[in-house]
């Protein structure tokens, strides 16, 4: 399966190191050029300027045809716009935002990824891509389990199921908004099984192959209520 995750971040110069990889896939998939949907949320002007920094990166990498479809907040992403697609990019933003307008969605987008249609999360994309995802929140109990600046508008640790193209939890921003401690206590707590946190300008490809400025976290319960962490960095 060629699912490419990313944590966030906007480096230029690594543009084909972490997106290159992607576009190929969808390359090999369509026997040529590939037609890459891009699906972001928001019709907003706000939104509509924040869109644009992904056609400027994926325009960086070049080598495909690429279709936009903004999403309104609130409104159903509509699957049939992956009719005729040789590959599928979730776009960041407002995390609870994409998980309602995709949800409806997320067993077609499954069934396209298992039968060969490359994925591409980037931070709110890759959170939405495991069995369990991590939509947002900063407390468990009313304590800070990370910090006040990645609630997305929630309060308690929230965990609601996925798109399941990976087994567990994604996280994102791991090193660079402190949320790998929230990946953590939503492991310890039983939340989700295990889960990665990804930092950002990294991606974690297939194979488990990391690449990119930052590392990947693997976060894994332990007996005792233990959780383990280990800290993988990009092959070179």
């Amino acid at each position: 399966m060629d699912l490419f995750l990313v944590g966030g971040g906007w480096d230029d110069a690594r543009a084909h190191e972490l997106y290159g990889g992607f576009v190929d896939a969808a390359a090999r998939r369509a026997g040529g050029p590939p037609r890459i949907l891009l699906v972001v949320l928001g019709t907003d002007p706000d939104s509509l300027e924040y869109h644009e920094r992904y056609l400027r990166t994926l325009g960086l990498v070049g080598g495909h045809e690429l279709v936009v479809d903004r999403v309104a907040e609130g409104s159903a992403f509509d699957p049939s716009a992956l009719e005729g697609v040789d590959g599928l990019f979730v776009g960041g933003g407002p995390t609870p935002g994409y998980h309602a307008s995709l949800s409806s969605a997320y067993a077609e987008i499954r069934a396209r990824v298992h039968a060969g249609m490359p994925y591409a999360g980037f931070s709110a994309g890759a959170a939405i891509a495991g069995t369990h995802a991590v939509i947002g929140g900063w407390r468990v109990d009313g304590r800070p389990v990370c910090p006040d600046e990645s609630n997305e508008d929630l309060d308690p640790l929230t965990v609601v199921e996925g798109i399941g193209l990976v087994e567990g939890a994604v996280d994102v921003h791991a090193a660079q908004w402190g949320n790998l401690s929230r990946l953590v206590a939503a492991v310890q707590d039983g939340l989700a099984p295990h889960g990665v946190a990804v930092d950002e300008d990294t991606v974690l490809g297939p194979a488990g192959v990391v690449r990119g400025a930052g590392h990947v976290w693997e976060v894994e319960a332990a007996p005792g209520g233990v959780v383990a962490v280990r800290r993988r960095a990009s092959v070179q």
